[in-house]
């Protein structure tokens, strides 16, 4: 007993009534966000936004979560950015002056605004806050829930003075239905919403809501105050089949019949392939009207959309309308990411066989004492020489086998090889593309779009890879996609090898070594007509050598001189040129590889070095400045040199990779300046070649002036003098001009060895093209494509005139230029890139496509034209555009036209009996065409409706403070939406 007596065991059950529940953490939290916001206090410094403010205006808004117990909500505070606010004005309000969002309720700047928050086109209001569920939340349906959140914003509302209205979202989220209050001094407004599927028979004109919102309001005054109505029908065009198709119907005569939109060979095609605009939305509004001045009920209505004051327009796009341009570029980009080879596609054995010589090189090199071909160059044209080198290879291959046919093969080769459609002599063919290029340039700089190719690492316009990207393109989209890309890719090859083995210059190419500001396929197409060039100059100059030879027989054997005006005269050629090619006049093996007259060569300069000044001058070009040579009276001359060998930029790369593994010791470091030195020592034999006598101080006066430093000083009798000496570079011991002056011998540079083995590099260049995959081609030609693309669209929107397309051409190319420069593409970026240019070419089609509708022409000039334009160009930019006029502009009267033509056509389709019936009766001639019920209305039924009404009265009862109403009425087909804002004085109620 003692034990259960004691106090010390007894257990007290505590219930802490203070303990917080679910709801009042969430009624607090919402006040915590009011308070971090700012929302607190007096909200009515914010004076009404200008007319269009609310669609021309920026809107902030800012969000964080809260949450319900376990369920997750957003509270977001959307607001009207204000230009400036008047402090002033601020300090000058009465304290019990309404909030700003009751004095928005009756603003009529801003009634039915086409781009903004559904809450702001109903209501009105430039600042609020909303609470809706979360994403993964159930929607709130329950009708306590309702309740309890509405209470929950009525109480953090009263317990932090806020001003601003708060919604909340019920319902479904599809519905759109929202729920909220906003408090003020004395005052209180109530948001109400109902949404249904149809509309009542009985609310379904302006009289039935009349009667909802006088019924809601329950004014007792009289006589009532008078209510101000704003109403906007909508009407929808979706019919444009009496407009034009967007391309020209297909010609099944031509090469390209049966493509929509064909184009020849070298361009790129631009258009959409069907209708970019899919609606037109006309907005007939009558802005302030009041009771009793306009009669709208079950039976008539006065509200005809001609006679309406305001016509709005606006368009709704297309999604994703097929565009050519757009196509072509997706389809090419689809082929970089392929990884079949060309033999994957054309079979093993044939490309083997079709590709033996060009995989063979050491056959190629045995070829080289052979005669390039038993016909005279002077007989052969081009188009011959095409069709020879491809004779012996398409017998193996069946016209069924073939990816491409031979009509379109021939045709895109003439395309990428004009030249050969024409008889010509070599010489002839010879000049033609170093000219053309040359005037083509002259012209091309004059013009800024040239250099883009500068900026996107491509290729000029109009040379031989910009062409061929855009045949590959046109190949790949219109005739067998990659299996055609593969066989036009080895025809290509082909062609290739055959005018290396022949001597004829490619053509489309500019003179010149490879230019590292173009993409490495046009280097390397460069590589291989620099060799080219090398090798016909070579040939030229022995049968020029030859004939010498052979006159010089002749008149031996008659007993007679040669005359010298039948030599060539290298002096004049040497003038012209700098650098005469003409000066290689022995044999081509002896400046290759020359081994069998090394020895004889090495004691003739070893004696004529012995005897100084009496060897023999070879290889001189011109006098240097009057400059003597410092050992001697004889002139400097200027000698002939062999030309640096040309590198393409994977060469430039691969020999810094070599150079950079030598490492930083002192053999690795002599031995990369020895690599280096080699175009160095062969100019120091020429110079010795060409100046018997000479020491290292002259040819550093001629090859590095800045290296020879001069200076007056006094003679021993007084006289000043200049006196020369190396610089201090120069005389650092081991320095590798010294060394190589050292071992340099007296050798003419047409004794030389090659620095620039042309056979070597053109089978090089030909090993790389033969063994390209066709995704390798179309990586390579990605830059020109989108080079072409670029221009296109240039071309294209300067015909349409559109500032926000020309804006963002001026990006893309600044975007692309980095895109493009890396050796590793990145193709997520790239096809964003491919992506923003398809944008583009769809905004210029809608422009195109609305110029036809209105009736644009392209040259045509006028008041009305200037209007339309600039109309049509709103269209693009705005989300709405305001028809100067209405229904009497000259806008209006096109779209008043389109709705006639359209309402005709349907009331054609659906009732045609009927029609052909009155087609009868206008023709008989006892009959008079009857109008009345038959006639077609000009419009259809709106779309939709949309009643605005408005008006100020007191609540709740006749001596409360007149606060302003308003009901927004939305009734369409399937939908009927009434959104109420009431407001109650509660001073004393």
């Amino acid at each position: 007993m003692a034990a259960d007596n004691d106090p010390e065991t007894e257990v007290f059950e505590i219930t802490d009534f203070t303990t917080a529940s679910e709801w009042e953490r969430f009624v607090s939290r919402v006040e915590e966000v009011l308070n971090d916001w700012k929302l607190i206090g007096n909200s009515t410094g914010r004076s009404p936004p200008d007319k269009g403010g609310y669609t021309t205006g920026t809107w902030l808004e800012k969000s964080q979560d809260i949450n319900f117990a376990d369920f997750k909500f957003y509270i977001s505070h959307f607001t009207l950015k204000q230009e400036s606010e008047n402090d002033n004005e601020k300090n000058t309000l009465e304290e019990d002056a309404f909030p700003s969002a009751m004095q928005d309720l009756l603003c009529m700047n801003n009634d039915f605004p086409p781009r903004a928050h559904c809450l702001v086109r109903w209501y009105g209001i430039q600042e609020f806050v909303a609470i809706t569920p979360g994403t993964n939340c159930e929607a709130i349906i329950s009708e306590s829930k309702c309740n309890l959140l509405l209470s929950s914003i009525s109480i953090a509302l009263a317990n932090s003075g806020c001003q601003v209205p708060m919604f909340v979202q019920i319902q479904q989220k599809w519905r759109r239905m929202y729920a909220g209050e906003c408090q003020g001094p004395g005052v209180r407004t109530d948001f109400e919403m109902v949404h249904l599927r149809k509309v009542p028979s009985q609310y379904n004109h302006l009289s039935g809501l009349l009667d909802i919102f006088k019924s809601k309001i329950g004014c007792n005054l009289s006589p009532p105050p008078p209510i101000n109505i704003a109403i906007r029908f909508t009407y929808i065009l979706q019919d444009w089949q009496q407009h034009s198709w967007p391309q020209q119907p297909p010609d099944f005569d031509t090469l390209l019949g049966g493509e929509v939109g064909g184009v020849e060979f070298g361009k790129l095609p631009f258009g959409a392939c069907e209708e970019p605009i899919s609606e037109l939305h006309l907005a007939t509004t009558w802005p302030h009207l009041t009771e009793g001045i306009v009669v709208d009920n079950d039976v008539y209505s006065d509200l005809d959309p001609l006679q309406a004051p305001h016509w709005s327009v606006r368009v709704r796009t297309a999604e994703n309308p097929q565009c050519l341009l757009g196509d072509f570029l997706s389809e090419f980009f689809k082929l970089c990411c392929k990884k079949e080879s060309t033999e994957e596609f054309l079979g093993r054995g044939l490309v083997e066989e079709e590709g033996q010589e060009n995989t063979d090189i050491s056959s190629a090199l045995s070829r080289l004492t052979e005669p390039t071909t038993t016909v005279p160059i002077s007989k052969l044209s081009v188009s011959n020489m095409v069709h020879s080198a491809r004779k012996h290879i398409r017998r193996h291959r069946r016209v069924a086998e073939s990816p491409l046919n031979n009509d379109v093969l021939n045709s895109v080769l003439l395309c990428l090889f004009p030249d050969a459609a024409v008889e010509k002599s070599s010489d002839n063919s010879k000049n033609k593309p170093a000219q053309s290029n040359a005037c083509g340039k002259a012209e091309q700089d004059k013009n800024s779009d040239y250099n883009i190719y500068l900026q996107l690492k491509s290729a000029p316009i109009d040379s031989l890879t910009y062409r061929l990207a855009l045949c590959v393109c046109l190949i790949n989209y219109n005739h067998g996609g990659l299996r055609a890309v593969a066989h036009l890719w080895q025809e290509f090859v082909l062609e290739l090898r055959y005018r290396w083995e022949n001597n004829h210059l490619i053509y489309g190419l500019a003179a010149g070594p490879p230019d590292l500001r173009c993409c490495l396929l046009h280097q390397k197409l460069q590589m291989l007509n620099c060799c080219i060039e090398r090798k016909r100059a070579r040939d030229e100059a022995r049968r020029a050598q030859e004939g010498s030879k052979e006159r010089e027989r002749r008149s031996s054997q008659n007993g007679r001189p040669t005359s010298d005006s039948t030599a060539p005269s290298a002096s004049m050629k040497e003038v012209s040129s700098g650098k005469s090619w003409d000066s290689w006049s022995d044999s081509e093996d002896e400046f290759f590889e020359c081994v069998s007259d090394q020895g004889e060569t090495e004691f003739s300069h070893a004696e004529g070095e012995k005897d100084g000044s009496k060897n023999k001058a070879e290889g001189r070009l011109h006098p240097y400045n009057n400059t003597t040579l410092l050992k001697s009276t004889e002139p400097l001359y200027v000698p002939i040199t062999q030309e640096p060998a040309p590198m393409t930029e994977d060469l430039l790369e691969e020999q810094s990779e070599v150079l950079a593994k030598l490492g930083t010791s002192a053999e690795g470091s002599h031995l990369r300046a020895r690599m280096q030195s080699a175009c160095l020592l062969s100019d120091m034999e020429s110079f010795k070649a060409a100046n018997p006598g000479c020491v290292l101080e002259d040819f550093v006066r001629w090859y590095s002036p800045r290296d020879y430093v001069e200076e007056q000083v006094e003679d021993d009798s007084g006289s000043k003098v200049l006196k020369g000496e190396l610089s201090a570079r120069m005389k650092i011991p081991g320095n590798m001009w010294v060394e190589a002056w050292e071992t340099a011998r007296v050798t003419p540079a047409r004794r030389q060895r090659r620095l620039f083995d042309d056979t070597k590099e053109a089978e090089k260049v030909l090993h790389y093209l033969a063994v390209l995959k066709p995704a390798d081609v179309t990586r390579h030609l990605l830059p020109c494509i989108l080079h072409s693309a670029i221009l296109k669209l240039k071309e294209e929107e300067s015909i349409e005139d559109i500032p926000s397309v020309r804006k963002n051409i001026r990006q893309s190319t600044s975007q692309a230029s980095k895109l493009l420069h890396p050796p590793n593409y990145d193709y997520k970026k790239i096809e964003d890139f491919i992506n923003q240019l398809i944008a583009m070419e769809t905004v210029i089609t809608r422009a195109r496509s609305l110029k036809a509708k209105f009736s644009i022409c392209e040259g045509e000039k006028g008041e009305d034209t200037e209007e339309l334009e600039k109309f049509v160009s709103s269209l693009l930019e705005e989300p709405e555009v305001e028809v100067i006029g209405a229904g009497q502009g000259p806008a209006g009267s096109i779209i008043h036209k389109m709705f006639i033509n359209a309402q005709r056509l349907a009331d054609f389709t659906s009732d045609e009996a009927a029609l052909l019936s009155a087609l009868e009766e206008d023709l008989s001639s006892d009959r008079k065409p009857t109008g009345g019920s038959n006639k077609v209305p000009d419009f259809p039924p709106p779309a939709g409706r949309e009643i605005l009404l408005r008006t100020c009265v007191p609540r709740p009862t006749p001596y409360s403070k007149a606060l302003p109403q308003r009901l927004f009425c939305v009734l369409m087909k399937e939908e009927f939406r009434l959104a109420g804002a009431f407001s109650s004085d509660t001073s004393f109620f």
